[in-house]
C-alpha cells in the first residue's frame, strides 16, 4: 500500500471542511426558515383576531413563499452534503418560486399604482419579465429532466445484457 500524498491529505481535509460549512448553512437556514414560518402564523392569527387579514394577506404569503425557497435551498444543501455535487434542478426551482413569488406581491398590490402611468407601465414590463423567466426556468427544468432520463434510458441496455444474480 502506498503512502498518502499531501495532496489527498489536502483534499480529504478539504472535502471535511467543506462538509462543515454545508452543515452550519443548512442549521441557519433551518432556523432562518422556523422563524420566519413563526411570524407568519403569528401574523395570520393576529390578523384574524383583528380582522385584518385582507391587509395582510399579501405579508403573510410572501413570508410563506420565503419559508419554502428557504427550505428548497436547504434541500439543495443536503444533496450537496450527500454527494459532493451541485445539482442545477433546486436551484430552478428556486427562481421559479421566487419569481412567482414578486408576480404575486406585485399584483397583490397593483391596484395601488393604477393612477400612475409611468409606475404601472414598469409594473406591467416587470410582470411581463417574470413571466419570462418563469417560463425559461419551467424549459430549463423540462431539459433537465429529459437529458437525465436519456442518460438513463442509454446506461439501462448495458445491465439488460448481464446474468441475474438475484
Amino acid at each position: 500500500m502506498s503512502k498518502p500524498t499531501w495532496s489527498s491529505f489536502a483534499a480529504r481535509w478539504l472535502n471535511q471542511a467543506e462538509s462543515l460549512v454545508l452543515v452550519l448553512i443548512g442549521v441557519m437556514l433551518v432556523a432562518l426558515a422556523a422563524l420566519l414560518l413563526g411570524t407568519s402564523v403569528v401574523s395570520l392569527v393576529r390578523a384574524m383576531g383583528e380582522n385584518t387579514i385582507g391587509r395582510e394577506a399579501i405579508e403573510i404569503l410572501n413570508s410563506v413563499l420565503l419559508v419554502m425557497m428557504t427550505m428548497e435551498i436547504v434541500y439543495t444543501v443536503a444533496i450537496s452534503l450527500k454527494s459532493h455535487t451541485l445539482v442545477a434542478e433546486p436551484f430552478l426551482v428556486v427562481g421559479s418560486i421566487a419569481a412567482i413569488r414578486r408576480m404575486l406581491v406585485i399584483t397583490a398590490t397593483s391596484t395601488e399604482i393604477e393612477t400612475n402611468p409611468a409606475r404601472f407601465h414598469n409594473t406591467l414590463v416587470e410582470l411581463g419579465l417574470l413571466a419570462a423567466t418563469v417560463i425559461a426556468l419551467a424549459i430549463a427544468t423540462w431539459i433537465l429532466r429529459k437529458s437525465q432520463s436519456i442518460k438513463l434510458a442509454e446506461a439501462a441496455p448495458e445491465h439488460e445484457d448481464e446474468p441475474d444474480h438475484g
